[in-house]
Protein backbone atom coordinates (compact mmCIF):
# COMPACT_ATOMS: atom_id res chain seq x y z
CA UNK A 1 0.00 0.00 0.00
CA UNK A 2 1.29 3.41 -0.74
CA UNK A 3 1.17 6.29 1.26
CA UNK A 4 -0.79 9.54 0.15
CA UNK A 5 2.48 11.80 1.43
CA UNK A 6 6.41 11.22 3.10
CA UNK A 7 7.90 7.73 3.31
CA UNK A 8 6.68 4.60 5.08
CA UNK A 9 7.38 4.23 8.64
CA UNK A 10 10.24 1.99 9.19
CA UNK A 11 9.37 -1.35 10.80
CA UNK A 12 9.38 -1.74 14.60
CA UNK A 13 10.25 -5.24 14.83
CA UNK A 14 10.03 -7.50 18.10
CA UNK A 15 12.99 -6.21 20.64
CA UNK A 16 13.66 -3.18 18.33
CA UNK A 17 14.35 -0.08 19.96
CA UNK A 18 14.46 2.81 17.84
CA UNK A 19 17.28 5.09 17.62
CA UNK A 20 19.07 7.88 16.46
CA UNK A 21 20.11 5.93 13.29
CA UNK A 22 16.73 5.59 12.03
CA UNK A 23 15.52 9.40 13.06
CA UNK A 24 12.69 8.41 15.09
CA UNK A 25 12.67 7.29 18.81
CA UNK A 26 14.91 8.26 21.51
CA UNK A 27 18.04 8.32 22.03
CA UNK A 28 20.19 5.25 22.87
CA UNK A 29 20.28 4.16 26.32
CA UNK A 30 16.57 5.22 26.91
CA UNK A 31 14.03 2.50 27.08
CA UNK A 32 11.07 2.76 24.30
CA UNK A 33 7.78 3.88 25.36
CA UNK A 34 4.94 3.94 23.55
CA UNK A 35 2.63 6.86 22.64
CA UNK A 36 -0.29 5.46 24.47
CA UNK A 37 0.42 3.76 27.05
CA UNK A 38 -1.80 0.71 28.60
CA UNK A 39 -1.34 -2.93 28.79
CA UNK A 40 0.35 -4.90 26.43
CA UNK A 41 -2.21 -6.55 23.77
CA UNK A 42 -3.31 -9.94 23.99
CA UNK A 43 -0.90 -12.56 22.50
CA UNK A 44 -2.82 -15.16 20.58
CA UNK A 45 -1.79 -18.64 21.87
CA UNK A 46 0.39 -20.84 19.15
CA UNK A 47 -1.39 -23.09 17.43
CA UNK A 48 -1.84 -26.50 18.71
CA UNK A 49 1.12 -29.31 17.77
CA UNK A 50 -0.26 -32.78 16.53
CA UNK A 51 1.38 -35.12 14.97
CA UNK A 52 3.49 -34.52 11.52
CA UNK A 53 2.18 -35.41 8.22
CA UNK A 54 2.75 -38.34 6.22
CA UNK A 55 5.96 -38.43 4.76
CA UNK A 56 7.34 -36.17 7.11
CA UNK A 57 11.28 -37.21 8.12
CA UNK A 58 12.16 -34.11 10.27
CA UNK A 59 12.03 -34.14 13.56
CA UNK A 60 8.79 -34.62 15.38
CA UNK A 61 7.63 -31.75 17.26
CA UNK A 62 7.39 -32.36 21.34
CA UNK A 63 4.66 -31.02 22.60
CA UNK A 64 4.65 -28.77 25.95
CA UNK A 65 3.53 -30.53 29.07
CA UNK A 66 0.29 -29.33 30.27
CA UNK A 67 0.86 -27.22 33.80
CA UNK A 68 -1.21 -29.12 35.92
CA UNK A 69 -2.58 -26.92 38.84
CA UNK A 70 -2.03 -27.68 42.45
CA UNK A 71 -5.03 -28.41 44.12
CA UNK A 72 -6.23 -25.68 46.64
CA UNK A 73 -5.50 -26.63 49.92
CA UNK A 74 -9.20 -25.99 52.01
CA UNK A 75 -9.61 -23.91 55.06
CA UNK A 76 -10.67 -25.28 58.36
CA UNK A 77 -13.20 -22.80 59.78
CA UNK A 78 -12.06 -20.47 62.52
CA UNK A 79 -12.68 -21.01 65.65
CA UNK A 80 -14.79 -18.89 67.56
CA UNK A 81 -12.89 -15.95 69.64
CA UNK A 82 -13.04 -16.55 73.21
CA UNK A 83 -14.22 -13.13 74.11
CA UNK A 84 -17.22 -13.64 72.43
CA UNK A 85 -20.58 -14.20 75.08
CA UNK A 86 -22.35 -17.76 74.31
CA UNK A 87 -19.80 -19.32 72.10
CA UNK A 88 -20.03 -23.00 73.26
CA UNK A 89 -22.48 -25.19 71.99
CA UNK A 90 -24.97 -26.73 73.68
CA UNK A 91 -23.84 -30.39 74.06
CA UNK A 92 -26.48 -33.11 72.90
CA UNK A 93 -28.89 -35.27 75.02
CA UNK A 94 -28.08 -34.97 78.75
CA UNK A 95 -26.42 -31.46 78.84
CA UNK A 96 -25.47 -31.84 82.67
CA UNK A 97 -23.56 -34.82 83.67
CA UNK A 98 -23.17 -35.44 87.33
CA UNK A 99 -20.25 -33.37 88.65
CA UNK A 100 -17.22 -34.65 90.61
CA UNK A 101 -17.65 -34.14 94.60
CA UNK A 102 -15.14 -31.22 95.79
CA UNK A 103 -12.13 -32.23 97.59
CA UNK A 104 -12.86 -29.96 100.07
CA UNK A 105 -16.29 -28.66 102.24
CA UNK A 106 -19.30 -27.61 100.74
CA UNK A 107 -19.40 -27.63 96.78
CA UNK A 108 -16.11 -25.95 96.63
CA UNK A 109 -15.39 -25.03 92.39
CA UNK A 110 -17.77 -27.45 91.09
CA UNK A 111 -20.17 -26.52 87.85
CA UNK A 112 -23.34 -27.79 89.25
CA UNK A 113 -26.91 -27.46 88.48
CA UNK A 114 -29.42 -26.99 91.69
CA UNK A 115 -33.15 -26.52 91.61
CA UNK A 116 -34.60 -25.64 94.69
CA UNK A 117 -38.05 -26.62 95.46
CA UNK A 118 -40.43 -25.20 97.76
CA UNK A 119 -44.17 -23.42 98.63
CA UNK A 120 -45.07 -20.05 98.39
CA UNK A 121 -42.97 -17.96 101.43
CA UNK A 122 -40.61 -20.66 101.90
CA UNK A 123 -38.14 -18.11 100.67
CA UNK A 124 -36.76 -20.42 97.87
CA UNK A 125 -35.69 -17.23 95.71
CA UNK A 126 -33.60 -15.43 98.48
CA UNK A 127 -31.97 -18.77 99.37
CA UNK A 128 -31.50 -19.27 96.66
CA UNK A 129 -29.77 -15.52 95.62
CA UNK A 130 -27.79 -15.50 98.20
CA UNK A 131 -26.22 -18.81 97.64
CA UNK A 132 -25.47 -17.88 94.06
CA UNK A 133 -23.98 -14.23 95.25
CA UNK A 134 -21.30 -15.80 97.85
CA UNK A 135 -19.95 -18.74 95.82
CA UNK A 136 -16.62 -18.61 94.60
CA UNK A 137 -17.19 -19.46 91.60
CA UNK A 138 -19.56 -17.94 88.83
CA UNK A 139 -23.07 -19.03 89.16
CA UNK A 140 -26.26 -17.60 87.79
CA UNK A 141 -29.86 -17.95 89.87
CA UNK A 142 -32.85 -18.41 87.64
CA UNK A 143 -36.13 -18.15 88.84
CA UNK A 144 -39.02 -19.69 87.36
CA UNK A 145 -41.86 -16.93 88.64
CA UNK A 146 -39.38 -13.90 87.20
CA UNK A 147 -39.03 -15.76 83.78
CA UNK A 148 -42.79 -16.32 83.72
CA UNK A 149 -43.79 -12.90 84.41
CA UNK A 150 -41.76 -11.89 81.27
CA UNK A 151 -45.09 -12.21 79.65
CA UNK A 152 -46.23 -8.43 79.96
CA UNK A 153 -49.64 -8.52 77.71
CA UNK A 154 -51.47 -11.56 77.96
CA UNK A 155 -50.29 -13.01 81.55
CA UNK A 156 -52.29 -15.53 82.57
CA UNK A 157 -52.22 -15.66 86.23
CA UNK A 158 -53.33 -18.30 87.96
CA UNK A 159 -55.06 -16.35 90.70
CA UNK A 160 -57.66 -15.20 88.48
CA UNK A 161 -58.22 -18.82 87.60
CA UNK A 162 -56.05 -21.56 86.54
CA UNK A 163 -56.57 -22.60 82.77
CA UNK A 164 -54.86 -23.86 79.50
CA UNK A 165 -53.57 -21.00 79.31
CA UNK A 166 -51.67 -20.09 82.23
CA UNK A 167 -50.67 -23.80 82.05
CA UNK A 168 -49.12 -23.23 78.87
CA UNK A 169 -47.27 -20.04 80.45
CA UNK A 170 -45.86 -22.47 83.25
CA UNK A 171 -44.37 -24.74 81.23
CA UNK A 172 -43.19 -22.23 78.41
CA UNK A 173 -41.26 -20.59 81.58
CA UNK A 174 -39.81 -24.22 82.75
CA UNK A 175 -38.49 -24.85 78.72
CA UNK A 176 -36.98 -21.29 78.96
CA UNK A 177 -35.52 -21.93 82.31
CA UNK A 178 -33.94 -25.00 81.48
CA UNK A 179 -32.47 -23.86 78.08
CA UNK A 180 -31.20 -20.81 80.02
CA UNK A 181 -29.17 -23.06 82.67
CA UNK A 182 -27.77 -25.57 79.99
CA UNK A 183 -26.38 -22.14 78.29
CA UNK A 184 -25.08 -21.00 81.62
CA UNK A 185 -23.57 -24.73 82.18
CA UNK A 186 -22.06 -25.32 78.79
CA UNK A 187 -20.15 -21.63 79.07
CA UNK A 188 -18.95 -22.75 82.60
CA UNK A 189 -21.09 -21.04 84.77
CA UNK A 190 -23.17 -22.72 87.67
CA UNK A 191 -26.96 -22.15 87.70
CA UNK A 192 -29.41 -22.37 91.18
CA UNK A 193 -33.45 -22.37 89.77
CA UNK A 194 -36.17 -22.35 92.14
CA UNK A 195 -39.86 -23.80 91.30
CA UNK A 196 -42.62 -25.09 93.41
CA UNK A 197 -42.59 -28.48 92.21
CA UNK A 198 -45.28 -30.44 93.82
CA UNK A 199 -44.31 -34.51 93.90
CA UNK A 200 -47.94 -35.71 93.14
CA UNK A 201 -47.13 -34.26 89.19
CA UNK A 202 -44.08 -36.26 88.56
CA UNK A 203 -44.10 -35.56 84.71
CA UNK A 204 -44.74 -32.16 84.96
CA UNK A 205 -42.44 -31.85 87.83
CA UNK A 206 -39.19 -33.07 88.63
CA UNK A 207 -39.56 -35.24 85.28
CA UNK A 208 -39.92 -32.01 83.18
CA UNK A 209 -36.75 -30.51 84.97
CA UNK A 210 -34.84 -33.26 84.29
CA UNK A 211 -35.62 -33.55 80.55
CA UNK A 212 -35.14 -29.53 80.23
CA UNK A 213 -31.85 -29.39 82.19
CA UNK A 214 -30.34 -32.81 82.83
CA UNK A 215 -29.98 -35.84 84.63
CA UNK A 216 -27.12 -34.15 86.84
CA UNK A 217 -29.33 -31.76 88.56
CA UNK A 218 -29.30 -31.47 92.14
CA UNK A 219 -32.99 -31.14 93.89
CA UNK A 220 -33.42 -29.76 96.76
CA UNK A 221 -36.62 -28.92 99.06
CA UNK A 222 -37.01 -26.41 101.15
CA UNK A 223 -39.93 -26.62 103.80
CA UNK A 224 -39.83 -24.68 106.77
CA UNK A 225 -43.24 -25.15 109.29
CA UNK A 226 -47.04 -23.69 107.90
CA UNK A 227 -47.23 -20.87 110.06
CA UNK A 228 -43.40 -19.13 108.59
CA UNK A 229 -44.91 -19.84 105.50
CA UNK A 230 -48.21 -17.87 106.49
CA UNK A 231 -45.90 -14.79 107.86
CA UNK A 232 -43.99 -15.01 104.81
CA UNK A 233 -46.99 -15.31 102.46
CA UNK A 234 -48.89 -12.03 104.14
CA UNK A 235 -45.36 -9.81 103.72
CA UNK A 236 -45.60 -10.43 99.79
CA UNK A 237 -47.46 -7.85 97.39
CA UNK A 238 -49.25 -8.34 94.36
CA UNK A 239 -49.72 -11.36 92.23
CA UNK A 240 -47.35 -13.21 94.41
CA UNK A 241 -49.07 -12.99 97.22
CA UNK A 242 -51.61 -15.83 98.01
CA UNK A 243 -54.85 -16.22 100.50
CA UNK A 244 -54.32 -18.33 103.40
CA UNK A 245 -55.94 -21.34 101.67
CA UNK A 246 -53.75 -21.68 98.48
CA UNK A 247 -50.70 -21.76 100.57
CA UNK A 248 -52.30 -23.79 103.09
CA UNK A 249 -52.84 -26.70 100.21
CA UNK A 250 -50.08 -26.42 98.84
CA UNK A 251 -47.83 -26.68 101.93
CA UNK A 252 -49.52 -29.93 102.51
CA UNK A 253 -48.73 -31.18 98.97
CA UNK A 254 -45.22 -30.11 99.43
CA UNK A 255 -44.98 -32.73 102.46
CA UNK A 256 -45.72 -35.40 100.22
CA UNK A 257 -41.68 -34.77 99.82
CA UNK A 258 -41.14 -36.78 102.75
CA UNK A 259 -40.07 -40.26 102.42
CA UNK A 260 -39.27 -39.52 98.75
CA UNK A 261 -35.53 -39.29 99.09
CA UNK A 262 -34.72 -35.82 98.41
CA UNK A 263 -32.87 -33.89 100.91
CA UNK A 264 -35.45 -31.74 102.71
CA UNK A 265 -34.15 -28.69 104.40
CA UNK A 266 -36.07 -26.99 107.40
CA UNK A 267 -35.38 -23.27 107.53
CA UNK A 268 -38.10 -22.32 110.08
CA UNK A 269 -35.68 -21.21 112.84
CA UNK A 270 -32.73 -20.03 110.43
CA UNK A 271 -32.09 -16.72 108.52
CA UNK A 272 -31.01 -16.40 104.61
CA UNK A 273 -27.36 -16.73 105.41
CA UNK A 274 -27.45 -20.48 107.76
CA UNK A 275 -29.63 -21.53 105.58
CA UNK A 276 -27.71 -20.85 102.15
CA UNK A 277 -24.56 -22.78 104.52
CA UNK A 278 -26.77 -25.47 104.91
CA UNK A 279 -28.12 -25.58 101.31
CA UNK A 280 -23.91 -25.73 100.02
CA UNK A 281 -23.55 -28.82 102.98
CA UNK A 282 -26.41 -30.81 101.45
CA UNK A 283 -25.48 -29.94 98.26
CA UNK A 284 -21.56 -30.95 98.72
CA UNK A 285 -23.16 -34.77 100.15
CA UNK A 286 -25.24 -35.02 97.16
CA UNK A 287 -22.51 -34.94 94.96
CA UNK A 288 -20.35 -37.79 96.64
CA UNK A 289 -23.75 -39.54 96.72
CA UNK A 290 -26.37 -38.62 94.19
CA UNK A 291 -30.16 -38.58 95.19
CA UNK A 292 -32.01 -41.21 92.71
CA UNK A 293 -35.14 -39.01 91.30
Amino acid sequence: MQHAVGAPLPPHGPGRVPGPETGHGPAAGWEHRAQHPGPPPPQSPPPPQGPPAPGWSGPVPQQAPVPQQAPVPQQAPLPPSPDSTGHVSLPPGGPVPIPSPPADNGTGTATLAVLLIGPAGAGKTTVARHWAQHRRVPTAHISLDDVREWVCSGFADPQTGWNDQSEAQYRLARRTCGFAARNFLANGISCILDDAVFPDRPVVGLGGWKRHVGPGLLPVVLLPGLEIVLERNAERSGNRRLSDEEVAGIHGRMAGWYGSGLPIIDNSQCDVETTARILDDVLARALKSPPAW
